[in-house]
Parts: C-alpha cells; structure tokens; sequence
C-alpha cells in the first residue's frame, strides 16, 4: 500500500472537510429535519430505549470487549505460527484502537465548539460558528462545548484499522464496510438526539483513517514485521 500516497490524501480530504462544512450552511440544512421548531423537540429523545443502549452505552461496552480479545489474541499469536501472519494487523488495530478515540477526545476539548441541541438555532444559548473562529466576549466564557468532532463514532470508525488485519481483498472490503457501518450508526444516533452535526462525523471518520494510515505505517517500519513478512 502506498501509504504516504494515502496520508496526503486523507490529510487534504479532511482539510476540504473541515473548510467546507465551517463556511457552509450544510450541517443547519441538515440537522433542521432531525428538530421539530414546534415542540423544541428532537427526532430521537437521547433517554429513549433500547436506542440509547444499543447505539450509545451498549455499543461502547461491546467495543472494549473487543478491544480486549483483539490484545488477547495478539499475545496468543506469538505462540502459534499460523496466526504469526496476523500480528501486524493485530497491532494496528489495537494501537488505532486506542490513538483515535484518544486524538479525537483530546481534539474536542481544544475546539470548544457547541453540540447543536447548544446552539440558538435550536433554542440553545450558542452561536453558530466555524472551528477557526473565535467567540465574542459574552459567548467566550462559556466552556466545556466539546462537540466537535464526534467522539462517539470515533471508537467504531478505529475499526477501520481492521482493513490492515486481512489478507485477501474480500476480507478487507468487509471490514471497512463492517467499521463504517458502526462508525456511522454511531455517528447518526447523535445527530438525531442533537448531539452531532453530520460534519462532526464526517471529520472523525477522515481523522480515524488518517491515523490508522500513519499506524500502519510506522508498524511496517518495525523490522520484526518485515521479516515475518520474509518468511
């Protein structure tokens, strides 16, 4: 794989991104269809069963089991040469597994950007604003806005990584549509309980897989993997 080919090209995916959304009105356009302005009301009330446990705490729980088994079955690999083949893959998975939720958590609270349910649109007390604009005075001290971008969906879209654990081309197409599947449930529970934009999403997919490239490529840079692949 061409991997600094594919870094450029994500890194600039996601700077299209992030100009395009911030200086457009697609997110509000959007996100009004999710928002009844009648009843201040949105689409999916976010204490609503089974959606809160099925695509909120429930996904979450299921996704550091699996966080779990994938590290157990990286150290089970070492001692069995059939699955040697697959330490790398393991690797990355565990290691993006735990960079994106990590960068994009740490991202949300930098930005102090507002969920929508915050925003005066949507009968909040928060301007709409662009993640390169500042607050006036009277907006500037109010902290703790971290919704930009989703940290929600970046714990399914991690899982992007699986594509560097298969080997054949099937296997990999799979597991990207596997990942962008619980990526984007993820991602659209929130929108519709007024947590996300849809842009909130779209940048941590793109910064999800930006990471798991640049993991990716500093595994195959370990020389124990480059002889494994000897073999």
């Amino acid at each position: 794989m061409r991997f600094n080919r594919d870094i450029f090209i994500t890194f600039i995916l996601l700077v299209v991104a992030i100009i395009f959304f911030g200086s457009s009105s697609f997110d509000p356009l959007l996100q009004d269809n999710f928002y009844n302005f009648q009843t201040h009301m949105w689409i999916v009330d976010e204490t609503l069963q089974p959606y809160k446990f099925i695509f909120y705490d429930g996904i979450k729980r299921a996704l550091l089991i699996v966080g779990a088994i994938f590290i157990f079955v990286y150290i089970y690999a070492s001692y069995k040469k059939k699955l040697l083949s697959y330490q790398k893959g393991l690797l990355i998975v565990i290691i993006a597994s735990i960079l994106v939720p990590v960068v994009v958590g740490g991202l949300k609270k930098s930005t102090n950007m507002p969920c929508p349910h915050a925003e005066i649109r949507y009968n909040g007390e928060m301007p709409r604003t662009a993640v390169w604009e500042c607050y006036t005075p009277e907006f500037a001290v109010k902290k703790d806005r971290a919704c930009w971008p989703a940290g929600h969906a970046s714990g399914g879209f991690a899982l992007l990584s699986l594509y560097f654990l298969f080997h054949s081309r099937r296997n990999k197409i799979l597991a990207l549509m596997t990942a962008m599947s619980i990526g984007w449930s993820m991602g659209m529970y929130k929108m519709l309980v007024g947590d996300h934009f849809f842009s909130h999403t779209v940048i941590t997919m793109l910064i999800a897989w930006l990471i798991v490239l640049l993991t990716a490529k500093m595994v195959n840079k370990i020389p124990y993997y480059q002889k494994l692949e000897e073999i």
